[in-house]
């Protein structure tokens, strides 16, 4: 009887650290992204990190406590770094960057208080029926043809400063992300179910002894809790409360997806229960609040957590939250992230990219479950051409369009 509890008790803390790790590893890109569109010191990056981990924590704990009640990791939303970069290039060279944070506050905290109302009455559930197969599995194709190119250009080392390509990283990544992929489907037992964290970490430590790993400046404080309105208060913004709306559907796709997703690779079934979505919905907008007072980007439930728990089979509620809790913990000690903040992103975006494998699985299994009629045929082909279209334009091509467009 002790063994097994032994036994229990070290698949419970194995499987809380890699739910850490992954925690981390969605979190740690994107603050980097928006520090070097906004021109922000390294300073101002790292606090914002350490604002990102908090927000990603709680968020994920209150989701998984109250909201949808499912181990799906909360992070940073693509959308609204799509958002973030959009408006970053509008405003290039009009000294208006730091006012267009305070505008993108607001926004996230229109958005949520819509996402509160569309939980709370229960509205959500009217239009549930809108999000079919096709669409939430052409949603997660979409999602990974996007988020593949960010990963692919981290595993090669490119960044916004630096063009070309780096081979040593390169070599190091795909070679972490074969390896991943060969544990976690050749591999078993212990070895089968923490592929992800012996990839990520075996590549920590081997761009540790190459001297390619850079640890932050010290920190003064040892315990710190995050600032409030880092980038001052909300500013009114007409073009942006009215894309506050638009931003509303895209985030409930999202959820959805994420949900479908999660209850693929859990109970083998592509479904979704109205309390879920409509308590997933109200809690999101809570985060998106709370991420707007934090200031951060707008975080949202990743369907990418789909292709992590096929991966490593990681669908424990009680690990998951004890991760998210440990996250919120390790937030608030500034000397301990700066530690973390030098998880190589090459080594992250190889890990997340071999999670996106299985992701791409489920999207094509949520579209063989209807018949490949005219209409889902036209609906599939005109969603794919022009959502994959838009992402080979030109990043200051809409520069030109009104701000609520």
């Amino acid at each position: 009887m002790d063994i097994l509890d032994n036994q229990h008790n070290q698949n419970y803390i194995m499987g809380t650290l890699q739910w850490f790790i992954f925690l981390l590893a969605n979190s740690i890109a994107l603050p980097i992204v928006v520090g070097g569109l906004f021109h922000l010191t390294t300073e101002e990056i790292f606090y914002l990190m350490q604002r990102t981990f908090f927000v990603v924590g709680i968020s994920s704990f209150l989701q998984g406590w109250i909201g949808h009640r499912l181990p799906i990791a909360d992070g940073p939303a693509g959308s609204w770094v799509g958002v973030f970069t959009v408006l970053a290039y509008a405003t290039a060279g009009q000294d208006q960057l730091h006012s267009t944070l305070q505008i993108l506050e607001l926004g996230m905290i229109i958005s949520g208080v819509i996402l509160i109302g569309l939980g709370v009455t229960g509205f959500i559930g009217r239009i549930l029926f809108l999000f079919t197969p096709v669409v939430t599995g052409t949603f997660l194709l979409l999602l990974c043809l996007q988020l593949s190119g960010v990963f692919l250009k981290g595993m090669l080392g490119i960044t916004a400063t630096i063009s070309q390509i780096d081979g040593f990283t390169a070599i190091i990544a795909f070679s972490i992300f074969l390896f991943v992929i060969i544990l976690s489907n050749f591999g078993r037992g212990f070895i089968k179910s923490y592929a992800v964290l012996i990839g990520l970490i075996s590549g920590w430590i081997i761009f540790l002894i190459a001297g390619k790993v850079t640890v932050p400046s010290q920190v003064t404080h040892f315990v710190q809790l995050p600032q409030m309105f880092a980038w001052g208060l909300p500013k009114w913004n007409t073009g942006m409360a009215v894309s506050s709306f638009v931003m509303v559907c895209i985030l409930v796709s999202n959820t959805v997806a994420a949900i479908i997703a999660i209850n693929q690779a859990t109970i083998h079934k592509a479904t979704i229960e109205q309390k879920q979505l409509k308590d997933g919905t109200w809690v999101g907008g809570i985060s998106h609040i709370i991420s707007s007072v934090f200031s951060t980007v707008g975080i949202v439930p990743l369907p990418a957590t789909a292709g992590f728990i096929r991966l490593t089979k990681q669908k424990y509620i009680r690990s998951f939250l004890m991760a998210c809790a440990l996250l919120v913990v390790m937030s608030l000690f500034p000397s301990i992230i700066r530690y973390l903040a030098s998880l190589p992103s090459a080594v992250a975006s190889a890990v997340l990219m071999a999670s996106f494998v299985q992701l791409i699985g489920i999207g094509f299994n949520n579209i063989k479950q209807v018949p490949m009629s005219e209409r889902n045929v036209t609906i599939l082909g005109v969603a794919v051409l022009f959502g994959s279209g838009v992402m080979f334009l030109p990043s200051g091509a809409l520069q030109s369009l009104p701000s609520v467009m």
